[in-house]
């Protein structure tokens, strides 16, 4: 850190910061998954183009967060975490006043920019200011922010989409974006720069974008010739992308982390695939609860809620159950508890009753919330201080991908069953098969999940001793 000692910072302001930007993230996500049924007869909307509505957000975070958090330690992380909340917050404006499904994308994809940037720094301008005790209890505070978001936005979501407008979401969120970007200027003042003057790796850089977003794009094509030709160039991308950092002087992603840490390496892998298997619940259950169910927006927002607000309770009392069981025990139970759920969602259908769905909801958030933070306490206690940030960022990018590829396998199954069509009662029956085999994948991704736990678990507890 330069210009100014941890001392020099008010330590409250840049947690309130830091779990503020937490909590609108996830809250316009999830209320645009709620506002989605309604958009796509706005805007007639087609069942995939739908899917990209959240997927193109995914994909920008996706393909900029390794390399903007590598510009953030050279160039400063609360310039670049200001330009993020900038770049965010006038997308979100525009984004309010977007009257057309290409527009709509554009705005998505700035808000993903903006959005990547911003919790980037977050996490490591967190990481900065506490210390190690007080790192973890400051984590866990960002994290409730989280989860709030996530509790609060399918609800107010639904309020507003079906009494305001969907459109009103996006300049709520902007609204609060400009209040964030008032409180930075007027209360953070100390920048960071430990690698000022190290060299950019461009090449690094650009062959991890390209690759990272022909692999997503031509996922989300498949099973189209076009979508295994772009897969494959992208498989093939992200392996010289390996073969190039593993030789590079300054690489922008440094691999060598994973390196002989097997609770690092298994405990990173546990985590994208819980990102996978259960973040396209929320938008598969919204759409089920409002196309086949009936219900009206602000009433699944209602539904939905269930869930993340036990993940809220959970994230904070895991960390008292994990004084008496070891953090990877309780990740391992928490992804367990969360393949549960996902085997309950397989049996969905045209009686499903509301009880049901409520149920796996509420296991779904129990084993969510035992899962995140002892997992990131393991990830984040599994390596040296000096490469904090890299551990940081690399557990960001974990949870992004598998958010992505949530979506993505969702957008596979919408072409292969629904095809171009809109989600309309003649398709009702094609819709619930695509939503059954999606959980079907997932509550097996889950169970691999547990196993990578499992086996991360069994190099013991020297690596969170620190």
């Amino acid at each position: 850190m330069t210009n100014q000692s941890n001392t020099a910072v008010n330590k409250n302001l840049v947690l309130v910061i830091a779990t503020t930007s937490a909590f609108i993230l996830p809250f316009l996500l999830a209320a645009v998954n709620v506002a989605l049924p309604t958009m796509a007869r706005e805007l007639n909307m087609e069942a995939v183009v739908m899917s990209w509505v959240s997927t193109s957000y995914f994909l920008t975070i996706a393909i900029i967060q390794v390399p903007f958090g590598r510009l953030s330690d050279i160039f400063g992380r609360r310039r670049l975490f200001i330009l993020g909340l900038v770049i965010s917050t006038v997308a979100c404006f525009l984004g309010g006043f977007a009257n057309s499904i290409p527009l709509l994308i554009i705005c998505r994809v700035f808000q993903g920019l903006g959005s990547g940037m911003t919790f980037n720094n977050s996490v490591a301008i967190l990481t900065s200011v506490f210390p190690g005790k007080e790192r973890a209890k400051a984590l866990g505070i960002s994290q409730a922010g989280t989860y709030l978001g996530l509790s609060l936005g399918p609800f107010i979501g639904g309020v507003m989409t079906e009494h305001v407008g969907w459109q009103s979401i996006f300049l709520l969120s902007g609204g609060l974006g400009v209040l964030l970007i008032i409180l930075v200027f007027l209360g953070l003042k100390t920048e960071w720069l430990e690698a000022k003057g190290e060299k950019f790796d461009v090449t690094g850089t650009v062959a991890y974008m390209i690759a990272i977003g022909l692999f997503m794009y031509g996922f989300s094509s498949l099973p189209t010739t076009l979508g295994f030709i772009l897969f494959g160039v992208g498989v093939a991308g992200m392996g010289f992308f390996v073969w190039y950092e593993l030789r590079t002087v300054s690489p922008v992603f440094d691999l060598t982390i994973f390196q002989n840490n097997r609770p690092f390496l298994f405990s990173n892998l546990a985590s994208i695939i819980i990102y996978i298997s259960t973040y396209a619940i929320t938008f598969l259950l919204s759409l089920h609860l409002q196309y086949i169910g009936g219900m009206t927006p602000d009433n699944a927002g209602i539904v939905l809620i269930a869930s993340s607000v036990l993940m809220t309770i959970f994230t904070l009392l895991s960390g008292y159950i994990c004084l008496k069981f070891t953090p990877r025990l309780v990740a391992t139970a928490g992804m367990g508890i969360t393949c549960v759920a996902l085997i309950m969602l397989i049996f969905l259908g045209n009686s499903t009753p509301l009880w049901y769905i409520i149920l796996a909801l509420s296991i779904y958030g129990i084993g969510i919330g035992l899962f995140v933070s002892p997992n990131t306490n393991v990830i984040m206690g599994s390596v040296e201080s000096k490469v904090l940030g890299v551990a940081s960022g690399t557990l960001g990018t974990m949870r992004t991908a598998g958010m992505m590829l949530s979506m993505g396998i969702v957008m596979i199954l919408f072409s292969v069953y629904i095809g171009d069509a809109a989600i309309t009662p003649a398709y009702y029956p094609q819709f619930l098969t695509s939503v059954k085999v999606g959980f079907a994948i997932f509550a097996a991704l889950g169970i691999i999940g547990v196993v990578a736990q499992m086996v991360a678990r069994r190099n013991g507890n020297k690596s969170l001793a620190r």
